[in-house]
C-alpha cells in the first residue's frame, strides 16, 4: 500500500487540487462514478445522449456540457465511460470531440472497457495536441461504483498516473497501475472473462442442484462457505436466486468484453478452449433471449430445458454496497 500524497501541480495554467472534471456518459457504471465526483464537491460537467441523466445531475450542482469540444476545453480532465470502442472513438475523434478541445496539460481518462488497440490508436493523437491519455477501466461492480469502493487499473505513463491518482482515489478504493498506456484495457478484459466463466459455471451448478431436489438457500450457503466461492457467487448468485436476475450488467456487453480477450489471445497465438465457448454461449442466449437480456439470465438456457426455476428465499433483487467509503489508495504489485 502506497499512501496517496498531495497532488503535483499541473503542467498549465491551472493546480489540480480542485480541478473541474467533465464525465461523458451516464450509464449505469458512468452514473455512479460521477456521482462520487459529485458528493466529493468536484466541479462537474456532464454530457450523456440520455436527457433524463443529465437533468438529475444538473439537479444536483453538476454543469451540462454542450460538446466533447466544449468539455475539453473548460475542464482539466475528461473522463469517458461508455459501452463500446466505436461510440468511444466518436466522442473523441468526431466533430466537436475530444481532440478538437485537446490542449496541453489536458487529461483524457478513458473508463470504458474498451480496445487496448483502440486506446493505444488514440493515445497518440491526445499526445499530439499536448495532453495525455490514460485507460482506467474499473471492476467490482455497479455497487461498489456507487460507494466508490470500486478497483481501478490504470495504464499510462507514471507521471499521469500521479497525476490522475487523486481523482481515482475518489471514485475508488484499490489502483493499480497496470503499466503503459492499454495495459489496463487488456487487464480488464481477462478479468470480466474470469467472472463470466464463473457466471456460467455458477448457472450449471445451481440448476443441477436445484434438479437434484436441493435447498437453494442451502445450495447458496454450500458454495459460499466453500473452496467454490467467488465474488461473482456472492452477488450475482443472490439476484439470480432473487429471480431479478438485475446485475446491471447485458449480454450485448459480455459478448463484447469476452470477444476482445478471445481476440487478443487469437492475435497472441493462445490456443484457448473456454473463451470461445463462452462466446458461443452468450451469442446464442442473445439472439435467443435479446441482446439486452440481463447477463445472469444466462441461467435460462438451463432452467428452461429442465422446466425449473432456479429460485431461494431472502435474496436482493440488486446489489448494495453498505460499507462506507474507503479511501483510495494505489495497489503495488509484490517486489516493486
Amino acid at each position: 500500500m502506497r499512501v496517496l500524497q498531495d497532488p503535483p501541480p499541473r503542467l498549465g495554467e491551472r493546480f489540480v487540487t480542485k480541478p473541474r472534471i467533465g464525465f461523458i456518459g451516464l450509464g449505469n457504471v458512468g452514473a455512479s462514478l460521477a456521482g462520487n465526483l459529485l458528493r466529493h464537491g468536484v466541479d462537474l460537467v456532464v454530457r450523456d445522449l440520455n436527457e433524463d441523466a443529465v437533468a438529475a445531475f444538473v439537479a444536483q450542482g453538476a454543469r451540462r456540457g454542450a460538446s466533447p469540444k466544449a468539455m475539453m476545453e473548460s475542464c482539466d480532465i475528461v473522463i469517458t465511460c461508455l459501452p463500446s470502442p466505436a461510440i468511444s472513438a466518436e466522442v473523441v475523434e468526431g466533430k466537436d470531440g475530444l481532440l478538437d478541445g485537446m490542449g496541453p496539460g489536458k487529461l483524457w481518462l478513458e473508463m470504458s472497457t474498451t480496445d487496448s488497440d483502440e486506446i493505444k490508436r488514440l493515445a497518440p493523437k491526445v499526445e499530439a495536441r499536448g495532453g495525455t491519455a490514460m485507460d482506467c477501466p474499473v471492476s467490482g461492480g455497479c455497487h461498489r461504483a456507487a460507494t466508490g469502493n470500486i478497483s481501478i487499473f490504470a495504464g499510462g505513463s507514471r507521471a499521469a498516473f500521479e497525476r490522475a491518482l487523486p481523482t481515482l482515489s475518489i471514485l475508488g478504493h484499490q489502483i493499480l497501475h497496470t503499466g503503459e498506456i492499454g495495459s489496463a484495457s487488456m487487464l480488464k478484459v481477462m478479468t470480466n472473462y474470469l467472472c463470466t466463466v464463473h457466471l456460467v459455471a455458477l448457472a450449471e451448478a445451481l440448476t443441477t442442484c436445484k434438479a437434484m431436489g436441493m435447498d437453494m438457500n442451502t445450495t447458496y450457503e454450500a458454495i459460499r462457505i466453500s473452496s467454490g466461492n467467488s465474488f461473482v457467487h456472492e452477488t450475482e448468485s443472490q439476484v439470480i436466486l432473487n429471480g431479478s436476475r438485475d446485475i446491471g450488467f447485458t449480454m450485448d456487453l459480455v459478448i463484447k468484453d469476452v470477444g476482445l480477450f478471445d481476440q487478443l489471445a487469437i492475435d497472441h497465438h493462445v490456443p484457448l478452449e473456454l473463451s470461445p465457448l463462452i462466446v458461443r454461449i452468450f451469442k446464442d442466449a442473445a439472439a435467443k433471449y435479446g441482446s439486452r437480456e440481463n447477463s445472469p439470465n444466462i441461467i435460462r438456457r438451463y432452467e428452461e430445458p429442465c422446466g425449473l426455476k432456479v429460485l431461494g428465499t431472502g435474496f436482493p433483487a440488486t446489489m448494495v454496497d453498505d460499507n462506507p467509503k474507503e479511501p483510495g489508495f494505489e495497489v503495488v504489485p509484490r517486489g516493486r
